[in-house]
């Protein structure tokens, strides 16, 4: 019961995190559609969320010996904050500004992609191109890369009608400003940043194993980074004023689930189970967005997104496909190697 109990629960936690985050993005969108600027809404939702988290990280403190913090892990958490909030969010949060969440749910099916080529070169996984292993895994990342292409630059026909009539549409999204291929883009550099991030906390966590030091420290670092960003962007001291209700909500959201309840899970899998199994569950972030997308923000589905989804789909369980493969068959060499040390143990008795 334990074991399984051990297993399911990093499973559980990861399609907790992705149901949430859509969720998230899904009212991000909201706010921004209403006039909410999308670099004033990284920076309140991660200052309320270092908030948050700041009772947690003294009790922690005060109830733990905490271990002392080198300068070497202070400018890694420094480059967490960097890579994981600052450049991370404003590039995603302007990406699905200039289009949609389900664009933004599909292209992130890029990062287990991603994070395996960030893997390699970091030396945490093997690669062998002699290996079938490892031409599935090579293959699923050209696949993925490709299907990601097809999303942003081909959007095509809509696939089903909406309840808005066409003139209606038009305005909408006109005062939308919506640009599809310059909001792929900016994903995308969101995706390569989420994959490589993924791989740096992993290495930070393991040499500093203290996930609510490690998430308080990072979430406070990359709040200060976005609001020097946000403050050298912004002249406009209105944007900074909350007019509706939506863009409250949205932000009191994103801190809670976002900023404290989020990166706390992610660090403690990642330390658990490691950036390949993070990443892994990314797909399942393309129909919760199609679903709150089409619900709530009236966006539409078109071709070009469900062909692309499809195809990135498809490199991304090949690139899965070979990582298990490949575990499996180290987990049978090292019984096998085991079995006759132990006979042999048995005929020295």
């Amino acid at each position: 019961m334990k074991s399984f109990i051990e297993k399911a629960l990093p499973f559980a936690a990861m399609v907790m995190v992705e149901c949430g985050e859509v969720g998230m993005i899904t009212l991000g969108k909201a706010a921004m559609n209403s006039g909410l600027s999308n670099l004033v809404y990284v920076v309140y939702y991660n200052a309320l969320g270092t908030v948050l988290l700041l009772p947690n990280f003294v009790i922690h403190n005060c109830r733990n010996n905490r271990r002392p913090l080198t300068l070497s892990v202070l400018c890694k958490l420094f480059g967490l904050g960097l890579l994981g909030i600052c450049l991370l969010q404003v590039c995603a949060y302007a990406g699905i500004n200039y289009s949609s969440p389900t664009l933004a749910a599909a292209l992130g099916n890029l990062i287990p992609a991603f994070t395996f080529l960030f893997a390699i070169i970091f030396r945490m996984e093997k690669f062998d191109i002699k290996k079938p292993t490892s031409q599935a895994k090579a293959l699923g990342t050209i696949v993925a890369i490709t299907g990601a292409s097809v999303m942003t630059f081909y959007q095509g026909p809509a696939l089903f009608k909406t309840i808005l009539d066409d003139d209606l549409r038009k305005d909408l999204l006109f005062s939308q400003q919506s640009n599809w291929i310059l909001g792929g883009l900016l994903i995308t550099i969101t995706c390569v940043c989420s994959s490589s991030w993924n791989v740096f906390q992993t290495a930070t966590v393991k040499e500093y194993p203290d996930e609510v030091t490690v998430v308080f420290l990072f979430c406070c670092f990359g709040t200060i980074q976005c609001a020097i960003f946000t403050l050298i962007l912004e002249r406009n001291t209105d944007v900074w004023m909350l007019d509706t209700g939506s863009e409250l909500v949205s932000i009191v959201f994103a801190a809670v689930f976002g900023s404290a309840v989020r990166n706390t899970v992610i660090t403690w899998c990642l330390r658990k189970k490691g950036p390949i199994y993070v990443s892994m569950f990314k797909p399942i972030s393309m129909v919760i967005a199609v679903i709150m997308g089409i619900t709530f923000l009236d966006d539409v589905l078109r071709l070009g997104s469900v062909i692309g989804a499809v195809i990135i789909a498809v490199g991304v369980y090949t690139v899965l496909w070979g990582q298990s493969t490949e575990q499996k068959l180290t987990r049978d060499d090292v019984s096998r190697l085991e079995a006759p040390t132990e006979n042999t143990h048995l005929l020295q008795k």
